[in-house]
């Protein structure tokens, strides 16, 4: 009962909604940590590229990542089994964002290009469906807080967009393109129809798959390092990775440029491999220890392990 009753304080506190939460925390996030880890997915199409592989789970992380952020369900096109239900419930934080997840499997390029024209349908029986479970939860509790999805989407996503149509042995090269230029601008006429993201990635950069990368408003780039995935976009770039013990590590020159010009300004060298306008992140002055305990650089930042070590100047 305990449970319940603090439950039921804390909802009187926070936003009603689930998404509301999420952005209001996020806000409050440490912006050389938390908000820099995944990049938001806009409006309009997104293609993601990863290298060396399929890359299933940064894909569904920046699916989930989006349900956090945003009301409503996601309708997922898939091919050639991105939508693996097993690493989706290992990384996702909670069993109702799951829920949220509309699955429809494309195994030829006609299934695929069907799923992808039967979508609006899809969208309109989740509508019915939500609505018609709302009254009977308000006849069942009246006064009840306001359920937290909205009608329309959050997300379409479309992994392996090429796969099919590359694939199938019963269409011609001209046959096929022309199937996968229609999915991408069924694709394109959903994002701006709904006003939400479509993600996209694809098996191969190549002629075939040029539309793509044509039709796509934004892109990103995923590199698998021995940090961890690394993505690269028009305004974001991965720059730092969490560990267990709660420091930050990161293998990128950029950073390590910004943080050494920092480090000379502190210490009244003008830095050089900066232009003097280039305003310095945020949090690049600060580091954080073993025990998540964020402390401000200093003009010696090895002094202490040399010391504790009992080195010297070894």
């Amino acid at each position: 009962m305990g449970e319940h009753a603090t439950s039921n304080r804390l909802a009187v506190d926070q936003p009603t909604r689930d998404a509301d939460r999420n952005r209001s925390l996020a806000d409050q996030a440490d912006p050389a940590t938390d908000e820099i880890l995944l990049p938001q997915l806009d409006e309009g199409i997104t293609l993601l590229d990863i290298e060396g592989g399929r890359g299933v789970p940064i894909l569904q992380s920046l699916v989930l990542d989006h349900l956090l952020m945003h009301d409503g369900p996601a309708f997922w096109v898939d091919a050639n089994g991105h939508a693996t239900t097993t690493t989706l419930a290992r990384i996702s934080p909670s069993q109702r964002l799951l829920n949220r997840i509309h699955v429809a499997r494309g195994f030829t390029a006609y299934q695929h290009y069907g799923a992808v024209c039967d979508l609006p349908t899809a969208v309109n029986q989740s509508i019915q469906t939500f609505t018609a479970d709302t009254e009977a939860a308000d006849r069942r509790a009246p006064g009840r807080d306001e359920d937290t999805s909205p009608h329309t989407p959050a997300l379409i996503v479309a992994p392996a967009v090429d796969a099919q149509y590359r694939a199938d042995d019963t269409l011609g090269e001209t046959h096929a393109k022309t199937l996968q230029a229609r999915t991408l601008a069924r694709l394109a006429t959903y994002a701006e129809g709904y006003d939400i993201p479509v993600l996209v990635t694809r098996n191969e950069r190549n002629e075939f798959t040029e539309p793509v990368a044509t039709v796509a408003d934004h892109h990103l780039e995923c590199e698998q390092t021995r940090m961890g995935p690394r993505v690269v976009g028009e305004d974001f770039e991965t720059l730092v990775y969490p560990v267990d013990d709660g420091a930050y590590y990161q293998t990128t020159f950029a950073y390590w440029r910004q943080l050494l010009a920092a480090r000379a300004t502190q210490v009244g060298v003008e830095p050089t491999t900066l232009a003097p306008s280039t305003p310095t992140p945020e949090g690049v002055r600060t580091g954080v220890t073993a025990d998540g305990e964020t402390v401000a650089a200093t003009a010696d930042p090895l002094l202490d392990a040399w010391t504790a070590t009992g080195t010297g100047g070894r």
